[in-house]
């Protein structure tokens, strides 16, 4: 079976070569999946996409010209799929619903700390022989209230980190967990009372932009803001204003609204002409990753694994539960 692999990189190679089923045959294109580059993917019997790879209607409607039935998501989140016009033509999407939740849990807390405890700054001043700490204090972790919105696995995964720190932890989700190191109450509860909030829900209508200038104005002053979700949580230009005027006291992204151009690419020889982003790196109060929250030897195994299973089990006839539905 002929795989088009599109937004790969050597850890993609790397991942299918040591755990894909060595049946699949695997052509990588480091370019993401668009209407113009589709064609890369002519006498394939499916693709495999990542979390900015353009899979609309006019995208699949060409795939479909070229009789591709499969496209195996690489990835949880699945907001960059028109699933609508893919179960019209018969095209069958799979995922790879849950990778390492404590990866990107992990990360997330990393994020908290470094910002909280001024890492990122304290490593610089003593790469440079500054070993003051004025300007380095932090807050303890002990005793604050954290809002986590969305408990799917990785919402569950980063309250059994934080309740381990001592946090308060105050939850939302439409379809709650059974069992939560923490308690449920509403979004505006969780605006209200918290000290963190981190974003753990996927994005789609009903969640885009939940961060906005209405949500921000229920926040506490100096609120800290964690997304390693989906950039589209967020509206980047309201977040922009709740820095300058000190509503927002701390923000780590992992994801940005605007990322597709941005992230998994080495830009450090080019000019970025994003200037809401650009403007974002000016504040120091703010943390910025590059989308690597599941990045680990063990999520990399889980998706390599999983998503070839879904691939072998399209070739079969099979199902696998990973299908997605409009």
């Amino acid at each position: 079976m002929k795989v088009a692999v599109f937004s790969a990189k050597k850890y993609d190679q790397d991942g299918f070569g040591q755990w894909a089923d060595p049946s699949l045959q695997f052509s990588y294109f480091d370019s993401r999946l668009n209407s113009l580059n589709v064609k890369l993917a002519q006498g394939c019997h499916a693709i495999c996409a990542f979390v900015n790879d353009d899979l609309s209607a006019e995208v699949l409607q060409q795939m479909s010209v070229m009789g591709i039935e499969m496209v195996a998501l690489r990835c949880a989140g699945f907001n960059n799929v028109d699933l609508d016009t893919a179960k019209a033509l018969g095209i069958r999407i799979a995922r790879v619903p849950a990778y390492s939740p404590e990866a990107v849990a992990e990360h997330t807390v990393a994020m908290m700390l470094t910002l909280n405890r001024k890492l990122h700054k304290a490593f610089n001043r003593v790469r440079d022989d500054n070993f003051a700490i004025d300007g380095l204090l932090g807050f303890n972790m002990h005793g604050k209230t954290v809002g986590l919105i969305g408990t799917g696995r990785i919402g569950q995964a980063t309250a059994r980190i934080l309740k381990g720190f001592g946090c308060k932890l105050l939850c939302y989700d439409v379809e709650p967990a059974e069992e939560l190191a923490g308690h449920y109450v509403s979004l505006n509860e969780i605006y209200a009372q918290s000290d963190i909030i981190s974003l753990h829900c996927p994005l789609n209508p009903a969640t885009k932009h939940l961060i906005n200038t209405d949500s921000l104005a229920k926040m506490r002053d100096g609120v800290m803001l964690i997304n390693t979700s989906r950039g589209g949580l967020v509206n980047t230009k309201t977040v922009i204003e709740g820095l300058k005027s000190r509503k927002i006291g701390y923000l780590g992204l992992d994801v940005y609204e605007q990322e597709a151009d941005i992230f998994f690419e080495n830009l450090s020889e080019q000019v970025i002409d994003d200037e809401v982003f650009k403007r974002l790196l000016t504040f120091p109060n703010v943390l910025i990753t590059s989308h690597q929250a599941f990045f680990t030897k063990e999520a990399l195994q889980q998706i390599s694994s999983i998503t070839s299973d879904n691939l072998m089990a399209f070739a079969g006839g099979n199902t696998t539960g990973n299908e997605l539905v409009p």
